[in-house]
């Protein structure tokens, strides 16, 4: 049990510094534009008055939490075998 676990966070962390490598080089690049869409999606609540500001990424996180339970599901497939 904590040997899956382990692997789990492994392939997590290495999964996490490749993201961080891969931003890090977008962003010496000049790509910083590239991640303007993240809390501009259709869902995501934003209410601006003169002294209040609100925000809710709701489209965003539909969508991180498909991408994230994607990414999971393929992992669970290589670790089951």
């Amino acid at each position: 049990m904590f040997s899956e676990a382990g692997k789990i966070l492994v392939i997590g962390g290495i999964a996490a510094v490749l993201f961080g490598l891969l931003l890090m080089a977008a962003g010496k690049a000049g790509a910083t534009n590239w991640l303007h869409w993240i809390g501009n999606l259709p869902l995501d609540i934003k209410i601006e008055k003169e002294n209040f500001h609100f925000y809710f990424p709701l489209g965003t996180s539909i969508l991180l939490s498909i991408l994230l339970s994607f990414i999971l599901y393929v992992i669970n497939k290589f670790m089951s075998h």
